[in-house]
Formats: structure tokens, sequence, C-alpha cells
């Protein structure tokens, strides 16, 4: 039986990436020793999108394994972006797609999907 989903996130700098996740996106969290703290996401789905012409697999374990782009989900994107101004978090140009309202914003390392979607959804199944 399946039990979750164990999403790894590249960056070079993870002491303060982690810091983020932790202070500013206040996502709870288990130190598994040493600082290493894994966190709980929201809810989550997935879907698979053709790579066009890209190869977007990466090798972990010396498997290779399918790519990702993450976007983190929300019901208010206005609402969201307001609660990170007030942490001074700065967010590109909102923009509107067929599947969503959406934006960046960056912790230390990368930048963070998130969207509004208005396509049906899989996080209630």
């Amino acid at each position: 039986m399946l039990i979750g989903a164990h999403v790894l996130l590249y960056t070079d700098n993870p002491e303060a990436d982690r810091a983020f996740f932790r202070d500013v996106l206040e996502f709870p969290f288990v130190d598994a020793g040493n600082s290493w703290l894994i966190f709980k996401l929201p809810p989550a789905e997935a879907a698979l999108h053709p790579t066009e012409g890209e190869s977007r697999s990466l090798v972990h374990g010396e498997r290779s394994l399918l790519g990702a782009v993450r976007y983190l989900m929300c019901d208010d994107l206005e609402a969201y972006l307001k609660r990170l101004e007030a942490k001074k978090i700065r967010y590109s140009q909102v923009e509107k797609a067929p599947w969503g309202t959406k934006t960046t914003f960056r912790p230390p390392s990368a930048e963070v999907g998130l969207h509004q979607p208005t396509h049906p959804t899989a996080l209630t199944l």
C-alpha cells in the first residue's frame, strides 16, 4: 500500500531554504537529525506532461527519474500574496493561464510556482 509521496527539492543553500519553508511558509516539520528538516506538505496531485523534445529526467541513486516542476496551490491567490508581502517576500507578475492564475516567489535558492487553479483538482478524491 502506498502511504504518501516524498518530494526531493535540490538547493544550493539547504539551511536557508529550510528556514524559509519553516518560518515563511510555516510548514510543519520533523527533524530527522542534524537539523535535516522534513516538511509536511499540503495535499498534492500529479499530472504527467509531455517533455516536448526536452529531457526533464534526472539521475538520483544511479536511476533516471521523472523530472518535475513544483507549484504550490492556493484557494485565494490574492490573499496568499498579501500574506507573503507581509513577510517581505516578493513575487513575479501574476499571470492568467488556461489552467489558473499563477506567479512565482523566491526562497533563497530558486523560484517556486504558486497558482490558484481553475481546472478540476484531484485534491479531495
